[in-house]
């Protein structure tokens, strides 16, 4: 693996030191070797791939340089529709489906000049924390192929740590691109809500979820978000205003920053003596390096996760309603169309889908609706609130990511509530619509990568990238995947 930076590759394509078409030859010569161990991938698009490599490679020889992801092989998570390119969500109910269109964020990586690998695995419809809930079986994280690559974004995130893709689109609501980036010691970012466009982008919970990148360096995760964010007269819901770029200030280091030190962040219990034992390190380099701390108090986000899981829900249950068996997916037959669409559902829909369903319309139902849901919304305005408050203190926020390392597989499939609990720490700035990064910062006793989480208030990207970049600096972390060692393949990043 001579290249498994994006700017590191992109500096290479111009110097001629390497192609784009032997970029993409490195990349599926290293996923031919890692995927049956990891299953990161549910499609590879091993043709188109090379294909696009070889127009990127002509286009740059013609001076038609389209920036710094032009030639650069790349992820997205399989809930953003691909043209002519199969998009399940995870889920058997749309085994098969192949769109006409690709969402707007896939359209703008294509436009950057990016090239699509394949579509990465996830938990069905992106409900769950560890990705053991897709319907095509479970990923495996590079570090110990025991363990949870984290969810629901874990296969966009072991692609990347395991050097099958220089960088990766994941989709996050309640913490489902920053967590995986946990457990894999990648860098993951959820920009603010609406600053990338949904269209094209299977729902999950319309007002919580958002399209982030996933990459091996904070200067990484700038360029493909700098090439997603903007405007988007197809989403309703995309900020129509300037966004400063989020890789203006990478440069600028933490002098003077002030950091709001958010330890009890969503009430967090049971956190790791070696996930805290990081974080307390970074915090004294960041004071070191001149950032100015103080302790905050956002007590209204114990309460995050109940709402969240109320919120969600809900919306979830509005959401998969269009999968009714009758416009597209799987259909099972029976004598009723309401026999028809009650089967295909209980076919095509796993286990944690249906559980999330059935609480989301309880939660709407007569009778229930303001005593759950609405209690719930007024627990997110509190949330939103408690941040202002900390925001006029504070330049950024920073807490642990996840309380613990990858766990291993298995080890809360029978415990909905303990898998739920895995996204204490990220949920918070989902309900307040906020963005949020992950950067790895160390290893635990069991050699497993530790995150630490930098949150910065709406439209804040840059600020936040500066300060996440000045961590990764200080915390000197080596990607480099032990799982390389174990495979004799050669790992490190350059």
């Amino acid at each position: 693996m001579a290249f498994t930076t994006i700017a590191g590759a992109a500096r290479a394509l111009r110097d001629g030191r390497v192609t784009s078409v032997g970029l993409a030859e490195q990349i599926l010569g290293r996923t031919s070797m890692v995927e049956a161990q990891l299953h990161a991938y549910l499609t590879l698009d091993s043709d188109g791939l090379m294909e696009a490599a070889a127009r990127a490679d002509e286009d740059l020889a013609a001076g038609k340089d389209r920036g710094p992801l032009h030639g650069i092989p790349v992820a997205v998570k399989d809930n953003m529709t691909t043209r002519h390119m199969e998009t399940t969500a995870g889920s058997r109910i749309l085994s098969g489906y192949v769109p006409p269109y690709d969402a707007t964020a896939v359209r703008r990586l294509r436009e950057a000049g990016a090239l699509i690998a394949g579509k990465t695995n996830l938990d069905e419809f992106a409900m769950g924390s560890s990705t053991e809930n897709s319907a095509f079986g479970p990923t495996r994280n590079p570090w110990n192929t025991d363990r949870v690559p984290g969810g629901s974004s874990g296969g966009s995130a072991a692609a990347v740590a395991a050097g099958m893709a220089l960088g990766g689109l994941g989709s996050d609501t309640g913490g489902s691109i920053r967590q995986p980036a946990s457990l894999c010691g990648v860098v993951g970012a959820k920009p603010t809500y609406g600053a990338v466009s949904r269209y094209g982008l299977i729902a999950f919970a319309s007002s919580l979820d958002q399209i982030g990148p996933i990459a091996h360096r904070v200067e990484d995760a700038a360029l493909l978000l700098d090439a997603v964010c903007g405007h988007d007269p197809l989403d309703s819901t995309s900020y129509p205003g300037r966004i400063e770029a989020s890789g203006t200030r990478l440069d600028r280091g933490l002098d003077g920053i002030r950091v709001g030190v958010a330890r009890r962040l969503g009430g967090a219990e049971g956190v790791e003596p070696d996930v805290e034992a990081a974080f307390d390190r970074t915090l004294a380099a960041m004071e070191a390096a001149g950032a100015v701390t103080l302790e905050v108090d956002l007590p209204s986000t114990e309460q995050g996760l109940s709402a969240y899981y109320l919120i969600a829900p809900a919306e979830c249950s509005a959401n998969l309603a269009r999968f009714d068996g009758v416009r597209y997916g799987l259909r099972v037959d029976g004598s009723t169309t309401e026999q028809m669409m009650s089967r295909s559902r209980a076919d095509g829909f796993g286990a944690e889908v249906t559980r999330r369903v059935l609480l989301g319309t309880f939660a709407l139902s007569a009778g229930y609706h303001e005593a759950f849901y609405g209690q719930a919304q007024k627990v997110r305005t509190l949330i939103r609130e408690d941040f202002a408050r900390a925001y006029r203190r504070c330049d950024v926020l920073v807490s642990p990511t996840s309380a613990t390392t990858a766990f291993p597989l298995g080890d809360r499939t029978e415990d909905p509530l303990s898998m739920y609990v895995s996204d204490v720490f990220t949920i918070p700035s989902n309900l307040a619509g906020h963005p949020a990064i992950s950067v790895p910062v160390g290893l635990d006793r069991h050699d497993l990568p530790i995150g630490f989480q930098v949150m910065a208030p709406a439209l804040e990207e840059a600020v936040m990238f500066q300060v996440a970049a000045a961590v990764e600096s200080l915390a000197g972390f080596d990607t480099t995947v032990p799982f390389d060692h174990a495979y004799g393949l050669k790992g490190g990043v350059r």
